[in-house]
């Protein structure tokens, strides 16, 4: 089959489909007699991802499969299409998430302790909605609490293959200390996660952190009871070609 061809069908099925599409749906997209295999369709996909090298587009490999989206450095202009307001994440959701992320599987009651503020219902309400969380089982102790991971949602958002693929915490150290210099605005998703697992550096690494000072635990309580408001501000949508969380607007 014609090499030209082939790509031209991928691109299009990308762009159509506005969802990954895994390697197996890319191939199925052709009919037996075109001839048409997995190693011709990877050939196409290399073709595409050098082809928008240089464009305000690029092809990514994401946890469900492959997507073509808008690069986070167009993002913010591209972003006026749409009306509604950005959703917004507070200190307080963004910790939660990383500490799920980082520290997997874990219960509320060990969120708890490393932040040294109870978890707001109104947090876990909003991941487990977005699908960024979800329950993958009970610990083995009395009351049986839930244990919360991530999901393929939350990696294909944060333009994720696999969960190896997150930042390590010394990485993401020297990735803050960068921008506190630069005073960069959080725009990518890349910078979201960062300044999420920065967050909980300190807990993360440490199992005694819960040992928050009372103007610490003061300051997180707060953040936790404003949560109700952004988790109603931070409603799911969806952008077709947009990079996933590259509009939003973390705090």
């Amino acid at each position: 089959m014609n090499d030209h061809y082939v790509k031209n069908v991928i691109e299009a099925a990308l762009l159509a489909a506005g969802r990954p599409l895994s390697m197996d749906e890319l191939v199925s997209v052709f009919d037996e007699r075109d001839g048409s295999n997995a190693d011709e369709v990877r050939t196409a996909l290399a073709a595409l991802t050098a082809d928008y090298e240089t464009r305000g587009l690029e092809l990514l490999e994401v946890a469900s499969g492959y997507r073509i989206q808008i690069r986070a450095a167009v993002a913010q202009p591209v972003s006026r299409l749409w009306q509604e307001r950005p959703a917004k994440y507070s200190r307080a959701l963004l910790e939660t998430l990383a500490l799920v992320a980082y520290r997997q599987p874990i219960t509320r009651g060990e969120i708890e302790q490393i932040r040294g503020v109870a978890v707001n219902p109104n947090i876990v309400k909003t991941l487990l909605e977005r699908s960024w969380i979800r329950v993958v089982g009970h610990r083995d102790v009395p009351g049986k609490p839930e244990l919360l991971g991530t999901t393929r949602e939350f990696l294909d958002y944060f333009s994720l293959k696999k969960l190896d693929d997150l930042p390590t915490l010394a990485q993401l150290k020297e990735l803050e200390d960068l921008r506190v210099q630069l005073t960069l605005p959080g725009a990518g998703p890349e910078v979201l996660a960062a300044e999420a697992a920065v967050a909980v550096d300190a807990a993360a690494v440490d199992d005694d952190a819960a040992g928050d000072d009372d103007e610490e635990a003061d300051r997180r309580r707060a953040e936790d009871s404003s949560d109700s408001q952004d988790a109603d501000a931070a409603s799911p949508r969806s952008h077709g070609l947009v990079a996933s969380g590259a509009q939003d607007d973390p705090i």
